[in-house]
């Protein structure tokens, strides 16, 4: 009987999915797929690795809450993969404070102060909790583990990890954390595999999605991020704003008499590309607009990216490797190709045919910089990780 893990990825509005085989190498994907709670009937699809529907069902609008979804997981895996024992349920956590710097069992205390750091993670920490309640409703008997998207960047050190306010207060935690940690974990493996050469070397990647952040990578370890305590911090993103003159926020209570309450909504919903366009969060709509707004969001969110990269190539000392990765990174052409642009100061220099095909490497001839397009995943780390647990 071989030994399973259910890795369980949740988001703002949905859950990615995947089985894994646990073996003495690699991890081997049996299936994946989504619990789409965004639309009018909660949906959820269940393929296998190459793309074939295995299960799918939809529940009614009414029917939410208690996990139901979760039980149909659970019940689709001991239906089709029965011959199976699983071991462990492996889930994403956005923020682990400074207590955890690796994967861990979700006991009892463990949960009691990840739940404790949702201030941190208003948006993110509760969504991925709320799988784990889940799970201990339906299978309480099922080994939990926790990993953590702030791990990769537990050793960024002072500078880069330090807010200039008063020390008392970083002794309580407030610091430069970093989040995307388990993409950046597993691009940066998969880099070290196809570019072993720029594992010594100065690389950036870029994260890019309706999430987005930047990691500087020194001998396969983060060094410096562009998100902080909260991954409010850095990029422009889909609905959130990124970097902002804390001005900005004490204007908005103070002269326009917003709550604490309305300016977090504002930051995290209303903010980003929709806000700068007043269409859409979604990069894909925004490039076939043809709404000035849209081409101005666009053009905000590359300029952003292209002037945190070059910070990041401060904080190495240059730049060797730029990496694209995420789901604009990885799909976006246009977007990787107006970033490259604005860095060709840095060397960087895009060949269109290959950036069009999205390959690889990307990089022209006459290039400095290697320029990689790498997608990632999220949940075969998080099964790495349960498996060096289990």
């Amino acid at each position: 009987m071989s030994d399973t893990v259910l890795v369980l990825n949740a988001g703002s509005s949905s859950i990615k999915f995947g089985l894994f085989k646990i073996s003495a190498s690699e991890p081997a994907l049996l299936c994946r797929g989504l619990l789409d709670e965004h639309e009018a009937r909660p949906r959820l699809v269940a393929k296998s690795p190459s793309g074939e529907i295995l299960f799918e069902t939809q529940k009614e609008a009414s029917d939410t809450g208690g996990g139901h979804l979760l039980a149909d997981v659970l019940g689709f895996i001991a239906d089709h993969f029965g011959e199976s024992r699983l071991r462990a349920v492996g889930h994403r956590i956005v923020h682990g404070g400074p207590d955890y710097s690796g994967p861990v069992e979700l006991t009892d205390e463990v949960y009691a102060k990840l739940e404790a750091l949702t201030p941190l993670a208003p948006l993110h920490q509760p969504r991925c909790l709320a799988p784990v309640h889940s799970v201990r409703t339906i299978r309480p008997d099922l080994t939990q583990i926790a990993c953590f998207d702030t791990a990769f960047h537990h050793g960024i050190a002072a500078p880069a990890s330090r807010f200039a306010i008063p020390r008392r207060y970083e002794t309580r935690g407030i610091r430069r954390y970093g989040f995307h940690g388990l993409s950046f974990e597993y691009v940066a493996g998969r880099l070290a595999e196809i570019a072993p050469e720029l594992v010594e070397k100065r690389t950036v990647i870029a994260h890019l999605g309706n999430g987005a952040s930047l990691c500087a990578l020194r001998k396969g370890e983060s060094v410096d991020t562009t998100m902080g305590l909260t991954p409010l911090d850095g990029l422009v993103m889909g609905t959130r704003c990124g970097t902002i003159d804390p001005g900005v926020l004490l204007y908005l209570q103070q002269h326009e008499k917003m709550s604490v309450e309305a300016v977090q909504h504002l930051l995290y919903h209303e903010s980003g590309l929709l806000g700068v366009s007043g269409i859409s969060s979604d990069m894909r709509a925004l490039l076939a607009s043809s709404e000035a707004a849209a081409r101005e969001a666009v053009d905000l969110f590359t300029f952003r990216a292209a002037q945190d990269i070059a910070v990041m190539a401060s904080t190495l000392g240059g730049l060797d490797g730029l990496v694209f990765t995420g789901g604009i990174g990885e799909n976006a052409g246009e977007i990787r190709s107006r970033i490259g642009e604005r860095l060709a100061w840095l060397g960087v220099r895009i060949n269109a045919a290959a950036n069009d095909a999205a390959h690889e490497r990307i990089n022209g001839g006459d290039s400095a910089v290697d320029v990689f397009v790498i997608p990632t995943n999220e949940e075969l780390t998080i099964a790495r990780h349960c498996a060096a647990v289990l």
